[in-house]
Parts: structure tokens; C-alpha cells; sequence
């Protein structure tokens, strides 16, 4: 099966964000979806652009247009959430934005009346419905199809760092779980989701697809959940392991930071180097550790087995990418990543709220929703 790989500019970024719709009076998730929607459509019936319903009724995803600055996404994901937040505050509805909510049932949630959702929650069935889970995606424009299979390699040896920074998911149904981000770990349940295969060549991940269609293990390229993956229709490369974070500041610091990096290993290509890579081993147990410690992850740096401390590692990368960051005018947005680490991940935030309210969960839920409007992250005990 020929995969065509769309034209797009090189460095372009876009974002999709997705976010909980939270009733005021209980804090918990309302089926909503769809209410919003017909509030928000145009005199003419049109559907709001870049707001769009998801697996489950209780969430709306923002998708903003391609931008060759992660500051004008962020400043139009904004809008379209200032958007969603008018047509829901008469409602009495809340936004909120984290992996997962601190105490909703699973079994409560509503899926979205559309055939692919039902037909994800048929084949996958207990796993499937308890996708109550939510991320942020990144897209970045790559010239050169040549260029993607690389990247997504090198993008791996990052990928713990992306997962600690985002996570945002540490209780599950009312309970602590004991991970920074357990959405990680329920998200790859699925048969398609986690991590990618490291292809050399695109006839072989061409193959790969083929045989997915050919025993109806997918109907589409997109049915591809990997937390990092080619999207071939838009001509970019997606980062998708991220949690959603509960501030815009936050998505924009680890958007710029995906953005920093895919141009980083494009100019290095340009130069006919090699771009670094890991063993699968050594990807799936960074992953794990990300997931479980966050932050406090002591993380595998390269094939030799080198070890650091995720966030001693992270300020090394920033130093790095700064004049990466100078060059795509996102030096703010990179920047504000050491504020996050100064402050804590929301994982570590939302554990700290719950202790300080004796445990109470709807404690969390009013910080996250309070994050949110203020675009400012609390600061973690």
C-alpha cells in the first residue's frame, strides 16, 4: 500500500487540545458535547472551526490551523477556547484540561454517536470504554518524507521528558494510582496506541499498514494511535504522548519544545548526520518511568545505558535549543519550561492540592479549573 506524504512547510505547527467539559455544581463531567456545539455553530448551521467533538461526549478537542510560530497556535487555541468557555458558562459548565479526571466513573461516560467510536468500543470493548483520558498533539511540518522515520526515532529518545513535563493524570475513578501519568499506560492498551515501531525505511512502514488493512486491524492510516507517528495527510510529524496540560502556557512550552527539536534533527539531516536513537528496550523502559516517577524519573539518555535525572537532563536540552528557539521566535514559549519544572508538573500539583484538602478530591478539580481561566499553573507544595 503506497502511503503519499502530503506537502508542508517545513517547521509549521499546529496543536490539538482537549478539553473536559466539568459541571460547577458537582465537579463532574457533564455529557455536554454536543449541547456546546449547537451553541457555538454559526447563523448559517456551520460548525465553529477548530472545535470539534471527540470519542466522548464529555470532551471538546481545539484543533488550530498550521502557524510558523507556536505563539500564534497558542494565541488562536485561546480564542477557540475563550469560544468554548462562552457558550458553556451559562450552562454551568466549567472547563478543565489534565490527563484524566480525579474522580469521574468510567462507566458514566457517554461515547460519541459516531461508526469509528463505535466500532473502537465494540473491538476493544472493557479496555476501550475506559478511555476516560485526554492529550495535547503536536504537529510539525516536515519538507522531506525522507526526514520523518528518522525523526520519530529521535523523537523517542524524548519522549520521557514530554511525558513527565505533561503529566497530569495521578488518580483514576477517586484513587491515587501511584503514577505521575496513568493515562499512559491505559492509552496503550489499545492495540494500536503506545509506542511506535522504529522503521529504517517507508516501504516497510507502507508494509506495515498493509497488513493492518489486509487482517482488519484498521480501516485507515489515522486508526494509528502511536505516541509518536507520521500523519501523512498533513505532511507532518505528530507527537501525541502527551497528557493534555491544564494551562495554555504549559501546552505552548511543550509545543515549542516538540518544535525545537524536529527542527534541531532537520538541520542536522541537512548536514548528513546522524540523528540519536535508543534500543526498543530502552524506549519502553523510559517510557514506564516517566509514567510512574514523572519528574523524580531517572531516565536512559543512549545506547550505552547513560543515566540523569529527567529534569538535570531538561536543562541541558534547553540550553541546547535556545538558539533553535531564537530562530522560530518561540524563546518565551521554550523558556517557560523551566517555570514549569520550578513549579512542578500538574501531577505533582494536583497530589499536593489533594493533601492539603485532606484528600479531597474535588479540591483538585477546582484548582485545574482554576488553572485553566488563569493560564497561570499553581505552584506544587
Amino acid at each position: 500500500m503506497e502511503i503519499p506524504f502530503a506537502r508542508s512547510a517545513r517547521g509549521t505547527v499546529g496543536i490539538e487540545w482537549e478539553i473536559q467539559l466539568v459541571d460547577r455544581d458537582s465537579g463532574d463531567l457533564r455529557q455536554a458535547a454536543a449541547a456546546l456545539l449547537d451553541v457555538l455553530r454559526g447563523p448559517d448551521g456551520a460548525a465553529p472551526p477548530g472545535i470539534v467533538q471527540e470519542f466522548l461526549v464529555n470532551t471538546l478537542e481545539i484543533v488550530t490551523d498550521p502557524f510558523t510560530s507556536v505563539g500564534l497556535a497558542a494565541r488562536q487555541a485561546g480564542e477557540r477556547l475563550e469560544a468554548i468557555r462562552a457558550a458553556a458558562d451559562p450552562l454551568r459548565i466549567d472547563l478543565m484540561a489534565a490527563g484524566g479526571h480525579p474522580f469521574a466513573r468510567w462507566e458514566q461516560q457517554e461515547v460519541t454517536n459516531k461508526e469509528r467510536y463505535r466500532e473502537l468500543v465494540e473491538r476493544t470493548q472493557w479496555w476501550g470504554r475506559q478511555m476516560v483520558i485526554y492529550g495535547v498533539h503536536t504537529h510539525v511540518g516536515v519538507e522531506d518524507r525522507r526526514k520523518v522515520l528518522p525523526m520519530v526515532r529521535a523523537l523517542l529518545c524524548y519522549l520521557p521528558h514530554l511525558q513527565a513535563l505533561s503529566a497530569s493524570s495521578p488518580y483514576w475513578s477517586g484513587q491515587a494510582t501511584g503514577y505521575a501519568s496513568n493515562r499512559a499506560l491505559l492509552f496503550q492498551q489499545l492495540p494500536t496506541a503506545g509506542l511506535p515501531f522504529q522503521f529504517q525505511r517507508w516501504d516497510e512502514l507502507e508494509h506495515y499498514v498493509s497488513d493492518m488493512v489486509l487482517t482488519g486491524v484498521i480501516d485507515v492510516f489515522d486508526e494509528i494511535r502511536w505516541d509518536i507517528r507520521p500523519a501523512p495527510r498533513f505532511g507532518t510529524l505528530e507527537v501525541r504522548v502527551c497528557d493534555a496540560l491544564p494551562t495554555l502556557n504549559e501546552v505552548a512550552a511543550v509545543s515549542a519544545l516538540v518544535q525545537c527539536l524536529v527542527e534541531e534533527f532537520s538541520t542536522l539531516l541537512d548536514a548528513g548526520r546522524e540523528l540519536p536513537h535508543m534500543p526498543a528496550w530502552f524506549v519502553q523502559e523510559n517510557k514506564w518511568r516517566s509514567a510512574r516517577y514523572g519528574m523524580d524519573a531517572i531516565i536512559i539518555l543512549n545506547a550505552a545505558g547513560d543515566e540523569a535525572l529527567v529534569t538535570d537532563h531538561l536543562d541541558t536540552v534547553l540550553t541546547r535549543l535556545a538558539p533553535v528557539a531564537e530562530r522560530l521566535n518561540c524563546s518565551a514559549e521554550l523558556a517557560f519550561i523551566r517555570t514549569m519544572i520550578s513549579v512542578g508538573a500538574s501531577y505533582q500539583r494536583q497530589l499536593a492540592v489533594a493533601d492539603s484538602a485532606g484528600g479531597d478530591l474535588n479540591a483538585v478539580v477546582a484548582s485545574l479549573v482554576t488553572e485553566l481561566a488563569t493560564n497561570r499553573p499553581a505552584r506544587a507544595a
